[in-house]
């Protein structure tokens, strides 16, 4: 238990270690930062891809397979409901609110709620991988989604400090974001250690969960400025540098 507590801290506190990087370098030009989120797209689809998807698989046994699928898709929708029904903007700085009832909440509120949902289930994803038992492999889902949370804590100081949120608030901001992310590795711990019949779906949904974030949001975000190339290659950077990581600690 302790070592997951202090997984979960660190887990959250790469994402503050990003929004200081970020207080340093202020003015990130966009095809640095699509390289840079493309990169942290790559460490999380590695991660989810071997540390969650194709474990659920193995302890699945012989319905290993169909409960992945059912487990990936179940992530996925759960995601996209909580990204339709709660009220949140993706960009800060020339964004339009998205249509939900709700929108007299301030910009930075809902941009914080928009990286809430973003970091929610790579918290529970972490948790999730220590519940296996496997402290390598969970140390190597929680590594990465670490590593991923360094450059996505950079990236958000910038626009936020150009809408005219003062420095202190931001970094609160930031500090509560990593919040969300341990609060999601504890929960994600918890269930699987209470109902360890669920460990093989609940792998996958975790896994489900961050395959949408990366479709959804993180790949287009990184194409939508003309860095395409750029971004791809950083993408594939990151799935490397976990599939190396795996291979070493395997």
């Amino acid at each position: 238990m302790e070592m997951v507590l202090l997984t979960a801290l660190g887990v959250g506190g790469a994402t503050v270690i990003g929004a200081v990087i970020g207080f340093i370098f202020k003015e990130m030009s966009h095809r640095f930062s699509d390289i840079v989120l493309s990169f942290a797209a790559g460490v999380m689809l590695a991660a989810a891809v071997l540390g969650l998807i194709l474990p659920a698989v193995e302890y699945g046994g012989k319905y290993g397979l169909l409960i992945t699928i059912a487990g990936i898709f179940a992530g996925a929708v759960c995601l996209n409901l909580i990204d339709k029904l709660v009220p949140h903007l993706h960009k800060l700085v020339g964004a339009d609110i998205e249509a939900h009832e709700n929108t007299n909440l301030s910009k930075v509120l809902l941009f914080v709620t928009a990286i809430a949902i973003h970091n929610l289930p790579e918290g529970i994803a972490a948790g999730v991988g220590f519940g296996s038992g496997d402290t390598s492999q969970a140390l190597m889902i929680a590594g990465g989604i670490a590593l991923q949370n360094i450059p996505e804590g950079m990236v958000i100081i910038g626009p936020m400090l150009a809408s005219g949120v003062t420095a202190r608030k931001t970094f609160i901001c930031a500090m509560l974001t990593g919040l969300v992310e341990v609060a999601g590795t504890l929960v994600g711990y918890f269930a699987v250690s209470i109902a360890s019949a669920i460990l093989p779906f609940a792998l996958a949904f975790a896994g489900g969960t961050m395959l949408y974030v990366i479709s959804d949001e993180m790949i287009p975000e990184t194409h939508a400025h003309g860095s395409e190339r750029g971004a791809t290659y950083g993408l594939l950077a990151g799935f490397c540098i976990m599939l190396i990581s795996d291979v070493l600690l395997g």
